[in-house]
């Protein structure tokens, strides 16, 4: 009979040991596959991130790029256009030998192009010195340069 305890006893004690073998294992696994999926989450996110194709408006209105976009909008490609057309008209302006105070170059796509004080003065908000087009809804949006056709503005 004492024999039989100890034996199992003896056997009881192996199980326990395999046991804590077999939890141990389970263990490191479980760390292992959590390691794993940490990586693969953190792949995905770091690449969703880095893939990151878009444009971005500065305080001044202008869009440019941020990242490498694949492709530019519309409404990017328009405003650029604008502001071309923008630094044309000022450029026409000014080898016409114009003073600029604060008037209306004219109009650029959908865009009224207009010269403004930097810092902005109670003159720039006077009827007559901004673009009826934009006033009268002919054009949506404006483009604002100071005086050495630099842009302020564009809304």
């Amino acid at each position: 009979m004492v024999n039989e305890k100890i034996n199992w006893q003896r056997e009881f004690g192996v199980a326990i040991a395999r046991r804590k073998k077999v939890y141990k294992m389970i263990g490191k696994l479980l760390l292992v596959l959590v390691i794993i999926l940490v990586i693969i989450f953190g792949s995905i996110f770091l690449f969703a991130r880095l893939k990151e194709d878009s444009w971005i408006k500065t305080d001044r209105g202008v869009w440019i790029m941020h990242g490498n976009p694949s492709s530019t909008p519309d409404k990017v490609l328009q405003q650029q256009i604008a502001v071309e057309c923008a630094s044309g008209l000022y450029a026409e302006a000014s080898l016409s030998r114009v003073v600029f105070l604060n008037q209306c170059l004219g109009k650029c796509g959908d865009y009224s192009v207009d010269i403004v004080n930097v810092p902005r003065t109670s003159d720039d908000d006077l009827p007559e010195n901004q673009c009826s087009d934009y006033a009268d809804g002919i054009t949506k949006h404006f483009i604002e340069l100071d005086k050495n056709g630099n842009i302020v503005r564009i809304k």
